[in-house]
């Protein structure tokens, strides 16, 4: 039987694991001279000094299995604009370039403190870590006619089981190329395939301080940060004490995973984006819980789309037809015991369909299908607190989808027009939502331009403000029905076209309105307690606790 290269590095991974030696069984070799994961350090940790200078000398040397470690200090790494990445467009166009590359499955990525490690977008002798001058900003590498193909800080790429811990990245900007994204696990981006299996994050910090002249709208969001922690074409993956502001699309995505995207997402703190999560047609099991929301345009929107990270539509059903052990039902796509307050910021960063997230609103589900948001908290979102609201798509469809065989409907004026069908509201409480004061500004409200779809639920909610239309809880108590009619309700159907920008807004409208982009500074963050836990010694780390 041939075993491949990656089979052969998973059975030392194996042998290892459970105490013994495959080669030396073998070979008769001596089992003590086998080789477990070795510890390759950055920078200088307590004044002792490591074997490398920046983070990809240590990423080139690794092999699977082993542990990097990054003493604090501001990294200004360029791996992106070496000639031999810089010559290739094609690597460009799907995000296979970083100033840190990852191409080494089973690698550990961890900073020795979160704030003061930096992986910094700017250029190399700025005054400070993630200097905000425009003079200081690095665009990247000149792609066709000049025009810079933009940077990503730390890119995984299709590379199984990376960690990447502890640590800050920041000011990686947008250009011509598939860029602008802080840590980007990456499987294969525009492949339409999974093509990485097994991630995860913790501690991670992704921001830009840089946004174009003045704070005006206009070609500065070509290169505004766009993405702070990305997840495309992989699955598997856990994401735990992560914060991201500042991104002109979102502060985390999860999508392209072919409805199989199998990621949790806890302890995470999204402010001061268009959107803080956002996820296009990513489906299957994620949970995302226990975290918070806050500052954004709108806090969170998950949104079905015929012309990106096919296939269409968002549907969160279980894999398998398996029953969700959260929910006790289908519905494997589950947003719990999390916290939405004051999305009100028309202030942020914002580009293409992130910008048309609706103004004031705690979270959207956008043609979404399946999904079930149950016990969470939703405060001081001053237009809805959360929306059931349909998606339209004016694009071509990609990959050979069409808009009928996707659960979609050709609009007039608005293209493909997805639905929200099957969806479940269940036990949040709600409180001073809807105080813009707007017609149809509620706790929650629900459009459908459709009947004869899967309905969606609405029971056991705490919402003073009430729903649109009203009394949803009584009349779609239940799950799972089919609908006789559309919920077309005039009023809501107005005010969500105008605070989208879908549509014309009314003399009388009150939405807070754009005055110039503001870039928010870092919170104090939580570093991780123990940067040395469950690393082999080293000269920083012996016996699992820091020299």
């Amino acid at each position: 039987m041939l075993i491949g290269r990656r089979g052969f590095i998973g059975m030392m991974a194996f042998a290892i694991a459970i105490g013994t030696t495959v080669l030396g069984v073998a070979t008769g070799a001596n089992p003590a001279a086998a080789v477990g994961p070795k510890v390759l350090l950055v920078g200088s940790f307590h004044g002792v000094r490591g074997q490398f200078s920046s983070v990809q000398a240590a990423v080139d040397a690794a092999r699977p299995g082993d542990w990097i470690l990054i003493g604090p200090g501001d990294y200004h790494e360029t791996a992106d604009e070496s000639p031999a990445v810089a010559s290739v467009p094609a690597m460009h166009d799907d995000g296979d370039f970083a100033g840190v590359l990852i191409t080494t499955p089973d690698l550990h990525l961890r900073g020795m403190n979160r704030s003061t490690v930096v992986v910094d977008g700017t250029k190399a002798g700025a005054p400070q870590a993630c200097d905000a001058s425009p003079q200081w900003q690095d665009f990247g590498a000149p792609g066709a006619g000049g025009v810079p193909y933009g940077r990503n800080g730390i890119v995984i790429w299709k590379a199984n089981g990376v960690s990447v811990q502890n640590l800050t990245a920041c000011n990686f900007l947008a250009g011509s190329g598939d860029s602008g994204n802080e840590i980007w696990w990456n499987g294969g981006a525009e492949s339409g395939q999974v093509g990485l299996h097994g991630y995860s994050g913790s501690y991670l910090t992704a921001t830009s301080t840089f946004f174009g002249p003045n704070g005006s709208i206009s070609d500065a969001e070509a290169t505004a940060a766009q993405y702070g922690i990305f997840s495309s074409n992989s699955s598997g993956g856990t994401w735990n004490q992560v914060y991201a502001n500042n991104f002109n699309d979102s502060g985390m995505y999860v999508g392209a995973c072919k409805q199989v995207c199998s990621t949790t997402i806890s302890n995470a703190w999204m402010e001061d984006n268009a959107l803080g999560y956002s996820g296009t047609n990513s489906g299957g099991s994620i949970v995302i819980t226990h975290s918070q929301f806050d500052n954004n345009k709108d806090g969170l929107d998950t949104n079905t789309q015929i012309d990106g990270d096919p296939p269409a539509p968002q549907n969160g059903a279980c894999p398998g037809n398996k029953i969700s052990p959260i929910t006790h039902t289908h519905s494997c796509w589950v947003v719990i015991d999390d916290y939405f307050h004051n999305n009100n910021n028309p202030n942020v960063p914002q580009a293409g369909s992130a910008s048309n997230g609706p103004t004031g609103t705690g979270m959207t589900l956008s043609g979404g299908k399946n999904d079930t948001v149950m016990d969470n908290r939703f405060a001081n979102d001053g237009a809805w607190g959360i929306l059931f609201v349909p998606y339209p798509d004016e694009n071509p469809p990609v990959e050979n989808q069409s808009c009928s065989k996707t659960g979609g409907t050709e609009v007039t004026g608005f293209g493909c027009v997805y639905d929200p069908q099957g969806d479940a509201l269940i036990h949040n409480t709600f409180s001073n939502d809807g105080f813009f004061g707007n017609p149809s500004n509620v706790d929650f409200g629900e459009l459908t331009l459709e009947g004869h779809q899967i309905q969606n639920c609405f029971r056991g909610n705490v919402a003073p403000q009430g729903s649109v239309p009203a009394n949803l809880e009584k009349t779609q108590a239940k799950c799972g029905p089919i609908t006789t009619a559309p919920n077309a309700n005039s009023a809501l159907l107005s005010q969500a076209l105008c605070d989208t920008g879908f549509g014309p807004c009314s003399p009388t409208a009150k939405y807070p309105l754009f005055t110039g982009v503001v870039m928010h500074p870092l919170p104090k963050l939580a570093t991780m307690p123990n940067p040395c836990a469950g690393v082999p010694s080293n000269a920083w780390c012996k016996s699992g606790e820091p020299v």
